[in-house]
């Protein structure tokens, strides 16, 4: 291969860490297949460092904000450098998740029931009948999820407090350097499974289904070895899977989506319900895409490869 392809890492969210592994990998898998590769732990130089490198191709392996958000994106467009993943519009829609929730059920995809709430509101008093998920409107990896169930004495603004004291530095960030949330996206709970589906090239790779150890698939369980066992293929009926893949992928369009994305599911027995998509799905030792792809039988290299030489401009 010819191509100089340039690993995006880091960066300064929340998922931080998870992204500097994912990069890692991406790195590994592109080298053995010949790339010339150059890893980059983005920090706010980042157009400056890329007009230097000149890469032929940008790997986007960043998440959080800032990396998912169309934020990047928008940068590599005014730079003209070709990139993996979803484009601008795709990835901000998706990462703001009550807009994605109005494109889903304007697509006819079936969502839980929700509403969008302040910080203050939420304090103040809790918007649906327990139990009810609630989550912040732009941030992945569940980070910041609490489920608020009728046999859980605290309140949802204990619940909330406790993370923010243990991570606020004042003036409105955390300590991260990042701004708290102001909005929150509340759903009704659904009981039943976590069904997901990976979806590359606008079409479904296969469908796991997610089993926590304990508690529910929240942060440690996603990146904590041992925490949580993948049903890879998820014990469903022919026409079940068939059904779901279906969903993802008009998911996957709905948003205008590209490469590789990851549609979350629940699955109370009789409907499936979307609660969300990924546009740049973890690549770690633990993540679910490439273990989906494996089963499909594309390797992590041939996976990273295909991402690549789909890399370009625009959505």
């Amino acid at each position: 291969m010819s191509k100089h392809v340039a690993v995006l890492k880091g960066g300064w969210s929340v998922e931080r860490e998870v992204s500097l592994v994912s990069g890692a990998a991406c790195a590994k898998g592109l080298r053995e297949s010949g790339y010339e590769v150059s890893e980059i732990d983005v920090q706010p130089d980042i157009a400056e460092v890329l007009l230097k490198l000149k890469p032929d191709v940008v790997f986007n392996a960043l998440h959080g904000r800032f990396g998912e958000d169309g934020c990047i994106q928008g940068l590599l467009e005014l730079l003209k450098i070709p990139y993996t993943h979803s484009g601008v519009l795709a990835s901000a829609v998706a990462m703001d998740k009550p807009m994605a929730k109005q494109v889903f059920e304007q697509a006819g995809l079936r969502c839980p029931k929700g509403v969008i709430a302040t910080r203050e509101e939420l304090f103040k008093r809790e918007p649906l009948p327990r139990p009810f998920v609630a989550k912040p409107a732009n941030e992945g990896s569940s980070v910041g999820v609490y489920i608020a169930m009728p046999d859980d004495n605290r309140t949802l603004a204990v619940m909330m407090d406790s993370r923010d004291h243990a991570t606020r530095k004042g003036n409105g960030e955390d300590s991260r350097g990042e701004t708290v949330q102001d909005y929150w996206l509340v759903e009704e709970y659904i009981p039943g499974r976590e069904i997901t589906v990976a979806v590359l090239n606008g079409k479904a790779m296969g469908v796991t289904e997610i089993k926590p150890l304990s508690g529910f698939y929240d942060y440690e369980n996603k990146y904590t070895d041992g925490k949580t066992e993948h049903l890879c293929p998820a014990p469903l009926s022919d026409a079940e899977a068939a059904h779901v893949k279906d969903l993802a992928v008009r998911a996957h369009r709905a948003l205008g989506c590209r490469g590789l994305s990851r549609s979350d599911f629940r699955y109370d027995g009789k409907e499936f319900y979307l609660l969300e998509v990924n546009t740049q799905p973890g690549m770690t030792p633990l993540s679910l895409s490439p273990e989906i792809a494996a089963h499909a039988g594309i390797s992590f290299n041939n996976l990273v490869q295909m991402l690549v030489e789909d890399a370009r401009l625009g959505n």
